[in-house]
């Protein structure tokens, strides 16, 4: 069967018939033609009395091909994507998600487990759209799900359909226009000066040290675990570098940042008179100042300074706010800052925040001023 290739991607038309090529425009069978789908599929119609009308049905789907919004890849990617599971789905996306420390991990696998593969494990990735996504947020509401806990959900979910909206599956992101759980934190509890100094002091020179760098710092538990007496870079600078992982238990990149980065933040001459204090009173390994109390070839584990939490809230119950977590004490450094009318955005960057909104939303009540009194000072520099 001879067949009449037309110019590239074109595809071709032919007869199945004994009759040679010359012999087509004369005998009676219909020709056929044969060209590539969007999808990169071979294709066959038939049924075309003439030549012509063969060609022009070609150049029609070529045409057709070569103008439509999706490319050929992009068609191969729907037809691999858009039926598949959203377990499955989520699986092949997560194992793309290297920059994730283990217990961000953690945690998105524990959003999935509870929350998003209960609602949608078994639904094909095509068949979401802003409808179903509301449904979801109006059944986690209903069943009283936390307004944290449904706005990190959202956000994970949000992530993984912006993914699949990238690859072609939907002409419109399926979480656009949807209006997102809404997380306003509860007020940060912070202690007082003078609660602080009997907080501080209330049990170990291990907790004095952890204390001061997250109350003078602004450093998270587990950075505070990591200390180390090489990270003093200046008088008064202090050079954050890693963490100690609450699940590894190892040393670990610090919140939001990669393997080697850091950040500076402030060190008041008082915390680095404890750093050197305790470095002198009980030496280093490798400039670490705390090690595990049984192996010190370890990092100090993150569930021992808890248990010293708990007791100093035992025995210092009078001297702790209701409602204070250990936090409080990285709390108070945010309102030491904006209380003395520093940049909340120096603040944001100093403690490590992914983003300003995160730092505004817990500290906003804490920053000086009104709109008043910023119409008076306004007023200043008009009349200047």
């Amino acid at each position: 069967m001879a067949t009449i290739q037309l110019v590239r991607g074109m595809g071709s038309f032919f007869k199945e018939c004994e009759h040679p090529e010359s012999r087509w425009p004369k005998c009676p069978h219909e020709y056929k033609i044969r060209y590539r789908n969007a999808a990169g599929r071979q294709a066959e119609e038939s049924g075309f009395a003439t030549q012509d009308k063969a060609k022009a049905r070609l150049a029609e789907v070529y045409q057709a091909r070569k103008n439509a919004p999706q490319s050929q890849q992009k068609a191969e990617r729907i037809q691999k994507y858009s039926p598949m599971q959203f377990r499955d789905y989520v699986e092949e996306w997560k194992a793309g998600q290297r920059a994730l420390a283990p217990q961000s991990l953690r945690h998105l696998d524990s959003l999935l487990e509870h929350h998003l593969y209960p609602a949608f494990a078994s639904r094909r990735m095509g068949t979401f759209d802003h409808k179903v996504v509301e449904v979801f947020i109006q059944t986690m509401e209903r069943n009283g799900v936390g307004l944290a806990t449904q706005s990190n959900t959202f956000d994970k979910l949000r992530a993984i359909l912006l993914d699949a909206h990238r690859l072609g599956i939907y002409d419109e992101n399926p979480v656009s226009g949807v209006t997102p759980p809404q997380y306003d934190p509860k007020r940060a509890v912070i202690p007082s000066l003078a609660q602080l100094q009997r907080i501080r002091t209330a049990d170990s020179d291990r907790f004095l040290l952890v204390a001061d760098l997250m109350s003078g710092c602004g450093l998270r538990n587990g950075e505070a675990l990591a200390v180390n007496l090489k990270n003093l870079v200046a008088d008064n600078v202090y050079r954050v570098t890693e963490q100690v992982n609450q699940t590894t238990k190892n040393y670990a990149p610090l919140k939001h940042r990669k393997a080697g980065d850091y950040r500076d933040a402030p060190l008041p001459a008082r915390v680095r008179q404890t750093v050197e204090w305790y470095a002198d009173k009980y030496g280093t390994v490798d400039g670490y100042l705390l090690r595990h109390p049984e192996d010190p070839s370890k990092p100090f584990p993150n569930y021992i300074l808890d248990n010293i939490w708990r007791r100093v809230k035992r025995t210092q119950s009078d001297a702790i706010p209701e409602g204070m977590v250990l936090y409080g004490l990285r709390h108070f450094f945010a309102s030491n800052c904006l209380g003395h009318n520093l940049p909340i955005t120096d603040v944001a960057e100093w403690m490590g925040h992914k983003s300003i909104e995160v730092t505004f939303k817990i500290y906003r009540h804490l920053m000086p001023g009104s709109i008043n009194h910023a119409g008076q000072v306004l007023d200043l520099g008009l009349a200047a």
